[in-house]
């Protein structure tokens, strides 16, 4: 995989994820087979690191997090369908990693965090029943 699918400017912590640790790069075409052969996947949506250099954080933190939850797949959403993947997951800032059960929905954490919420929240997600995304949409306004 080149590095083009992951940015238009990629950044070495990110592409080590891929390059090095065999991170799979996910986009709308192989979304499927990625997701079908793991009961839990992450998914990392990096946006533009130069824009969010969180990013590049949460790069470093990603592998220790598989390391920490045996069973869980990461894998780095590609920058051409990030911003249509956002919209089907519903998150609003910058990092992000989606968590998934065969596929559905459990929850996403956006930005960096403490390792201790991390290991909480990623805990909490892993235990969680699938659900509806939350949506990004246009609020509705009665008159």
């Amino acid at each position: 995989m080149t590095n083009t699918a992951l940015s238009s400017r990629p950044t070495q912590l990110i592409d080590r994820l891929v390059s090095e640790l065999g991170y799979p790069v996910v986009d709308l075409d192989n979304f499927d087979e990625i997701v079908a052969g793991a009961e839990h996947v992450v998914l990392f949506f990096t946006e533009d690191p130069a824009r969010f250099p969180e990013s590049n954080d949460v790069a470093v933190v990603l592998p220790e997090l598989a390391a920490a939850f045996s069973g869980l797949s990461p894998a780095v959403v590609a920058r051409h369908d990030e911003k249509k993947m956002q919209r089907q997951y519903g998150f609003t800032s910058w990092p992000a990693l989606v968590f998934l059960r065969e596929g559905k929905y459990l929850g996403a954490i956006t930005g960096i965090q403490d390792w201790q919420v991390y290991l909480q929240e990623i805990q909490r997600l892993l235990q969680a029943e699938p659900s509806r995304p939350p949506t990004l949409g246009i609020p509705v306004v009665s008159q």
